[in-house]
């Protein structure tokens, strides 16, 4: 009895660990990833209580870099073609937070504690970064182009327009703002259903 007892145990623990970072099945669909994963649209509506940025605008945004993937990274780099030099950057998680500056969000929030890897520190490094690009560059919260642009050159470069240069960028930033619109009409038609 003493050993199902531990292995019962073992195997709560092991299912309580997380470890599934794989995206969900349906990433055109708002409303089936609300389903799949309940843990991300509660982490999305807290970060819209405290930060006020929509949960389709953090929706867009982490689908456009993580596509949903808890432990996504940027990839390797490659001199003379095969040899590893390191990754590209190191943007990591579900935001693709850059090392700097999420050091610079647990500093801010005091939550030294917070993990690139979990949804609900996630998204909460989202709402602030983009709650201080409103506050220092007057981007809007809702508008999920230009507060892409900002994310993405961070909000120095975004002030010298830096994004203005690189045609790709700003076409995915468009991508970024059609896809925000289209989990919100989704999530509109969710909630009625």
């Amino acid at each position: 009895m003493n050993r199902l007892l531990k292995l019962a145990i073992v195997g709560l623990v092991a299912s309580c660990g997380g470890g599934n970072y794989s995206a969900p099945r349906q990433l055109d669909n708002a409303c089936a990833i609300a389903s799949e994963r309940p843990a991300y649209l509660r982490a999305m509506r807290q970060t819209e209580r405290k930060w006020g940025v929509p949960v389709h605008v953090q929706m867009a945004t982490m689908y456009q870099e993580s596509k949903f993937i808890g432990d996504a990274r940027t990839p390797h780099q490659y001199a003379l073609g095969v040899i590893p030099i390191g990754r590209q950057s190191s943007a990591f998680g579900y935001s693709q937070a850059l090392d700097g500056t999420w050091e610079e969000y647990q500093r801010s929030t005091n939550n030294r504690r917070a993990k690139r890897d979990n949804i609900r520190d996630a998204t909460d490094f989202m709402g602030w970064y983009m709650h201080g690009s409103q506050q220092q560059l007057g981007l809007s919260k809702h508008d999920a182009a230009s507060q892409y642009l900002a994310y993405h050159e961070g909000r120095g470069g975004f002030a010298r327009g830096s994004h203005r240069q690189k045609g790709w960028l700003m076409r995915v930033a468009g991508q970024v703002g059609q896809r925000s619109e289209m989990y919100r009409q989704q999530l509109v038609a969710c909630r009625r259903a």
